[in-house]
């Protein structure tokens, strides 16, 4: 097994690993150490089924259901359709996920520690790869603060909710009802890793609506204010796509993008999706 991290500050590729063979202990603690460390990684040339895909991710947790079931494999419910293929005009998955910065369902009251995605068909156009995914880090981001601002935000408590201020950018309007139907969360603005201890920024614009305490004009400007440093460039990692990647991000430590430089029926794409490991 080789591990390479890229050049940012998150991010590494594995390779040389076949995740439908029995993985010892010993390489799992890899896998899971770097995980860990770079926040998202890419294991490369996977060709799993199913079974495979839920016991994989099973090691590092219980696996967690997302309120839109409609979208979920007919015979495996963990997995969700990431996919913009339609069949008898209707979406088979969940074909506009991540529209916007955010972190994986930051919405409920236990959010998953990982989202797994497994690439079965990626949008290529005249040989180029279409529908990367970027990340930034909002553990670099924290760290980044001065103390002044470390000690501004200490102890405040953000209002998310999956239907909230999204709902304004115009996107997942086919789902919007399930969406109102889900009741608001409020976590920490500054989230403690479970697993590794760091400080995290826990805010985006897209499902965050305020801030426990603080005036609506206030604590908009303030999520804004920290949402925007989250996600600067310094920060990221792009991932290109291919067909096989198996690709895990940390869903405290970073906040992620898709792009949507690809069109049904011109292009396809579809992924399986798990979300898992989730805490408080």
């Amino acid at each position: 097994m080789q591990i390479i991290h890229t050049p940012n500050v998150i991010g590494a590729h594995i390779t040389s690993v076949d995740l439908a063979q029995p993985l010892s202990t010993a390489d799992f603690a890899r896998i899971e150490d770097t995980f860990n460390e770079r926040s998202v990684i890419c294991i490369r040339g996977q060709t799993l089924n199913e079974p495979q895909l839920i016991a994989f991710a099973r090691r590092f947790g219980s696996i967690d259901q997302n309120f839109l079931t409609h979208y979920a494999h007919p015979k495996y419910p963990e997995i969700t359709y990431i996919s913009n293929i339609k069949e008898n005009g209707k979406d088979i998955g969940h074909a506009d996920a991540g529209s916007v910065w955010h972190s994986d369902m930051s919405y409920v009251e236990h959010p998953p520690r990982a989202t797994l995605l497994y690439a079965l068909e990626v949008p290529t156009e005249n040989g180029k790869v279409l529908g990367d995914t970027q990340f930034s880090s909002a553990a670099a981001a924290y760290d980044s603060l001065p103390d002044a601002t470390k000690q501004r935000i200490a102890g405040l408590q953000a209002i998310h909710q999956v239907a909230g201020r999204r709902a304004k950018t115009g996107t997942g309007q086919q789902d919007q009802s399930l969406r109102r139907a889900q009741p608001s969360v409020v976590h920490p603005v500054v989230r403690t890793h479970p697993h590794t201890q760091r400080k995290c920024l826990y805010v985006n614009k897209g499902e965050c609506e305020g801030i426990e305490g603080m005036p609506q004009a206030e604590a908009l400007a303030l999520i804004a204010e920290l949402a925007d440093l989250t996600v600067q460039e310094r920060f990221r990692y792009t991932h290109h796509w291919q067909v096989g990647d198996l690709l895990m991000w940390d869903n405290c430590a970073l906040q992620h993008l898709a792009s949507f430089d690809y069109q049904w029926p011109r292009h396809r794409r579809f992924m399986h999706r798990i979300t898992f490991g989730a805490t408080r």
